[in-house]
C-alpha cells in the first residue's frame, strides 16, 4: 500500500455462525478501492446475546452493521425505528444511524428482485418458497409487491411458514406435499447447502417436481458455495439456475450505498466472483 490505512469508522455483519460470510471481503474492497476511511468486521453473536450486541453497538462507534442468520427477526424490537421497507419484509438485514437514532433497514427484497426483473419472468409464474426466514420473508415481499400471486411455501417443521403464509397471502402447503404441484420458479431460502455441515444437503428433489411452462428457474439465496447441491440438480433437469451472488451483491451495493452514498465498485464484484470460483 502506499500508504497507511487508517480506519475511522467501523462497519461489519452479526450472524451465528458466520464463518461463511463474504460480506467483509466486498465492503472492505469497496472502502479501500474508494478510499474511503472504513473497515467491515464479523461479529459472531449467539441468539441470547443479541441484546448484548445491540447495546455494544451502541456504545461503540459502530456506523452500520449487516444482519443476518438468525438475527433478521429477532433485532427488530431492539431498535429505535423501522423503515418502510424493513416493516414491508419483516425483518431487518441493515442498521443505520439517522438523528442518533438507530434504525432497521431491509435491502434484500430489492436484491432478491433484481436477477427476475433483468429475466423479465412474468407475475403469472407458479413459485415454490422454501424456508420462512429472512430471505424467505424478503423473497414474498417483493415477489407479492411486483404482482405474482401463485406462491406456495413450504419448511421442514411444517410451522414456521404459517405466519409468512398469512402475512403475504401465500399458499401454505406441507413439507412432505412440496412437490405435489407444479413450480416455474423454485426458491431455497433455508440453509441447507450453505458451506459446512449442510452443503450437501438440498430441500428440493427436481426430478419429483414438474414446471408448468418450458422456462423454468431455480434460485438458491445460498451463495457460499456457489454451485449449490439444489442448483446442480436443477440443472440437470434443465432449469435455468440463479446463484445466490446475484442477491448477495445487490442487497450488499444497496447496503454500502445507504452507509457511504457511494455504490460498490466494480472491484467489489470481481473480488467476490474470485473468492466463489
Amino acid at each position: 500500500m502506499s500508504a497507511l490505512f487508517m480506519p475511522q469508522d467501523i462497519y461489519g455483519v452479526v450472524g451465528w455462525p458466520l464463518a461463511q460470510s463474504l460480506s467483509p471481503l466486498i465492503h472492505n474492497t469497496g472502502f479501500q478501492t474508494l478510499g474511503l476511511p472504513g473497515v467491515y468486521l464479523r461479529w459472531e453473536a449467539a441468539p441470547e446475546n443479541l441484546p448484548r450486541f445491540i447495546d455494544a453497538v451502541r456504545t461503540l462507534p459502530v456506523r452500520g452493521v449487516s444482519v443476518t442468520i438468525p438475527h433478521k427477526v429477532a433485532v427488530m424490537p431492539l431498535l429505535d425505528g423501522l423503515t418502510r421497507a424493513a416493516e414491508s419484509v419483516g425483518a431487518v438485514n441493515t442498521l443505520f444511524w439517522k438523528d442518533g437514532a438507530l434504525l432497521g433497514d431491509n435491502t434484500d427484497a430489492a436484491g432478491f428482485m433484481a436477477p427476475l426483473k433483468r429475466r423479465g419472468l412474468s407475475p403469472e409464474t407458479s413459485v415454490l418458497l422454501l424456508g420462512a426466514g429472512g430471505a424467505a420473508r424478503a423473497a414474498a415481499a417483493g415477489l407479492t409487491l411486483a404482482g405474482f400471486r401463485r406462491i406456495r411455501v413450504a419448511t421442514p417443521s411444517n410451522r414456521s411458514h404459517l405466519e409468512l403464509a398469512e402475512r403475504f397471502g401465500l399458499e401454505p402447503v406441507p413439507w412432505e406435499a412440496r412437490h405435489d404441484a407444479p413450480a416455474d420458479l423454485v426458491i431455497n431460502a433455508t440453509p441447507l447447502g450453505m458451506r459446512g455441515k449442510h452443503e450437501g444437503e438440498s430441500p428440493c428433489d427436481f426430478s419429483r417436481l414438474a414446471s408448468e411452462t418450458a422456462r423454468a428457474l431455480a434460485y438458491d439465496i445460498v451463495y457460499n458455495p456457489l454451485q449449490t447441491a439444489f442448483l446442480r440438480a436443477a440443472e440437470a433437469r434443465g432449469r435455468e439456475c440463479v446463484a445466490g451472488d446475484e442477491m448477495f451483491f445487490g442487497q450488499g451495493d444497496a447496503q454500502f450505498r445507504l452507509w457511504t452514498g457511494r455504490p460498490l465498485p466494480p472491484e467489489a464484484r470481481a473480488a467476490l466472483e474470485a473468492a466463489l470460483r
